[in-house]
């Protein structure tokens, strides 16, 4: 069938999407969801089908997203050519996992291949995700699907020798440390190139804050170029394209608010491997406001993270860490960022416990690298701040990467603000992360990045009746307005 082409000016994420007359649809057998293969003469894509009214679409019309246009290269009004397909084998394996059954390497492969190549739909990629959500992967499924996701993506070299990395497997706010590690360790001559992500569900990701002082998108061979002049840098690994099939079943996972734990080992350690880390320090925050509940599971999912690394030939370490209360004072791009630099100025504003977070982690890599003999990393790390190395360090990435040095207190929040008071005097005895990130994010972070929220008060910490325990900031007032409605009594416990 061959069929003109109609942009219908429409992004359906990471999804190749076609749109089909119904009349044409019924007579080709073709139904909703059905795979497709397209062909023009420069190449040829698997696409999923949806079906229209016949008064939207012609009969030889075919209605495209964009993605569908940027992948063949097409504009309005060329031809091409479309055959339907049938299901991949590698359909009949995610079944075969749904069931209850392990999967060979070659089966995982095949699945990741589909994965890369569009030739799975989002239905089918959603039943692989809750196959390895209801039936946890072995470690040797997730060892080759690790493999299988590095090998389909592109893979980084930044020479010989120790790169140095961290991970947060997160889920509290603020917590900026990599903004503060990275300087650190570059200062005392290891590399340490860092790929940060951006928020899908936080009021702000690494990439996102490390954005409001230099450029985060730069291309593979401007950040070899800062590494090598640097020692390190903070960029946004989308950017790299390090793990595409990662990023394709991430857009899955995000709307189902599935986790499992061999994708999610994979996913971190796929991107790790790829970038060429060899020694990688894992926070696992342990408490109310984290992912991770019980000690329990945070020393499994440790045990999980040493093994897959001994596997890939990586060295790591993993640090349990508290995550019973939000890390600094900053939540969102720009109050982050500040919090950042004040720590790296050594001035007094800087958040106390973002600060020793920060210094503990780097000691502990300097250790696990070497640099720094067993006892001692803490140290070292604490002279690179006072003596402002690090911050010197930092300067120079954020220049090479394209960014300004900028003083901390031209940082200005969103010009409108909500202040949050105490209803009685008393102790702190909980902060509800989860509400503080719902209530940043309505304010319009990370999108708008001076909206957030600024804590004054954390807990153990004492506050008066009528006391400002956070302040709300938002750059447009009908989202300050949207996000004071969600303050209510449960987003902190005083006693």
């Amino acid at each position: 069938m061959r069929f003109k082409v109609k942009k219908l000016n429409i992004s359906g994420g990471s999804h190749l999407i076609v749109v089909m007359n119904e009349v044409t649809a019924g007579l080709e057998g073709v139904h909703a969801s059905s795979r497709v293969k397209l062909s023009n003469h420069k190449k040829s894509i698997i696409s999923v089908v949806d079906i229209a009214d016949k008064e939207v679409l012609g009969r030889y019309e075919l209605g495209l997203f964009d993605e569908v246009v940027e992948a063949l290269g097409v504009k309005a009004g060329d031809e091409i050519e479309v055959n339907p397909v049938s299901q991949p084998p590698s359909v009949n394996y995610i079944k075969k996992k749904l069931d209850g059954l392990e999967l060979r390497p070659n089966e995982i492969k095949e699945i990741i291949g589909d994965v890369v190549s569009n030739e799975l739909s989002q239905v089918e990629m959603s039943a692989f995700v809750t196959a390895t959500y209801t039936r946890e992967l072995t470690m040797d499924e997730t060892y080759h699907l690790t493999k299988s996701v590095i090998e389909t993506g592109h893979k980084v070299s930044f020479g010989k020798g120790i790169i140095a990395d961290k991970h947060c497997v997160g889920g509290i706010s603020g917590n900026r440390t990599t903004l503060i590690i990275i300087p650190i360790i570059a200062s005392l001559g290891l590399k340490i190139p860092k790929t940060s992500s951006r928020s899908i569900t936080s009021p702000a990701g690494t990439a996102d804050t490390m954005e409001v002082l230099a450029p985060v998108e730069l291309s593979l061979k401007k950040i070899k170029k800062v590494v090598k002049k640097a020692g390190g840098c903070v960029v946004w690994g989308g950017a790299m394209n390090l793990a595409a099939a990662d990023d394709k079943l991430i857009s899955v996972r995000h709307p189902l608010a599935l986790d499992p734990l061999g994708l999610m080992l994979a996913s971190i350690m796929a991107k790790k491997k790829a970038a060429g880390s060899t020694h990688v320090i894992i926070d696992i925050p342990l408490g109310k406001g984290a992912k991770t509940k019980s000690i329990g599971e945070a020393k499994y999912l440790g045990r999980q993270f040493e093994e897959l690394g001994q596997r890939l030939g990586m060295k790591i370490k993993v640090l349990i860490t508290d995550g019973n209360k939000p890390i600094g004072k900053g939540i969102g791009p720009v109050l982050e960022a500040r919090d950042v630099l004040w720590i790296l100025e050594r001035d007094s504003r800087g958040p106390v416990d973002l600060r020793e977070k920060s210094l503990y982690l780097a000691g502990e890599l300097l250790e696990l690298t070497g640099k720094a003999n067993p006892g001692e990393g803490l140290g070292m790390a604490t002279r690179a701040l006072d003596s402002g190395a690090a911050l010197k360090k930092f300067k120079e990435i954020i220049k090479l990467q394209g960014g300004k040095p900028v003083s901390p207190d031209k940082l200005e929040p969103g010009k409108h603000s909500f202040e949050v008071k105490a209803p009685r005097g008393g102790i702190i005895r909980l902060i509800n992360d989860d509400l503080i990130s719902r209530i940043a994010r309505r304010a319009g972070a990370p999108v708008d990045k001076g909206a957030g929220i600024y804590l004054y008060k954390n807990v153990d910490d004492y506050v008066e009746k009528e006391g400002v325990v956070m302040t709300i900031y938002a750059e447009n007032k009908r989202l300050l307005k949207e996000a004071s409605k969600l303050v209510s009594e449960d987003l902190f416990k005083i006693k």
